[in-house]
């Protein structure tokens, strides 16, 4: 969903994102983004943290009081995934570069305490083997060379809706870091779209299901057509919520 009817919702949205942001206001579009792809993005991921709680952490830094147990690394991956929102608005002027990425996977797990534990690379590609459900994914002595061919690849490509759904397919086969790879891939889709003129993407967990087999499918036959038709869709939902703001 690229044309120039959207130029003024991106120009709207990096102004708002901006000066929302600025100003710590917590009840216009800035707010509402920032809670919307990281509950989404990190529920696909398992996340136990509802929407509700994920309001309230964004907003004054608390959990509202309940009987049940939070789980830790719930709520350090969705902090963490609200300082990588705000690196991808800080160097959304740059171009996508391999140290950016690692960029992002550092803020959104530098303060995951499990991962710490397990020894895991935080902002740096893996090292050890890892896998998506029962398929392979790059060994980790190929992750470098693979991730230049994917950026050399995109660099000489019109930043269409095709183009991205494509560049995340292979992003996410790619599998570069130990763990977060959705949610970088992801937030690369959100930060690439509004910087390419297209509507943002924010897939939402109600359509999880959709999202892997469409990812599925790009990994048995190299087809990005289900993930543009959800992209699509998903762009619609958004820009429908935005639209309110404006």
């Amino acid at each position: 969903m690229s044309n120039p009817a959207n130029k003024e919702l991106l120009d709207f949205l990096t102004e708002r994102f901006k000066i929302e942001r600025e100003k710590f206001d917590r009840s216009g579009v800035y707010a509402y983004t920032q809670r919307l792809l990281a509950y989404n993005s990190n529920k696909i991921e398992g996340s136990t943290l509802t929407e509700e709680q994920t309001a309230s952490l964004f907003d004054n830094g608390t959990l509202p009081k309940s009987d049940d147990y939070y789980r830790a690394k719930d709520v350090e991956e969705m902090n963490g995934h609200f300082l990588m929102f705000n690196k991808m608005l800080d160097t959304l002027d740059g171009p996508l570069t391999q140290e950016l990425i690692k960029q992002f996977h550092y803020e959104l797990k530098s303060g995951v305490f499990e991962d710490r534990a397990n020894g895991y690379t935080i902002g740096d590609y893996k090292q050890r083997p890892n896998m998506i459900g029962m398929y392979q994914t790059v060994r980790p002595e190929n992750v470098a060379r693979e991730m230049y061919l994917l950026m050399d690849w995109y660099g000489n490509q019109e930043a269409d809706i095709s183009v991205l759904a494509e560049f995340h397919a292979r992003y996410e086969g790619i599998h570069p870091f130990q763990d977060g790879n959705g949610r970088t891939g992801r937030l690369i889709l959100f930060r690439e779209c509004l910087k390419n003129g297209n509507v943002p993407v924010v897939i939402e967990n109600a359509n999880r299901n959709e999202y892997l087999e469409a990812l599925k499918k790009y990994r048995e036959e190299e087809k990005p057509d289900k993930l543009v038709e959800l992209f699509e869709k998903e762009q619609h939902f958004y820009l429908e919520k935005c639209m309110y703001f404006m």
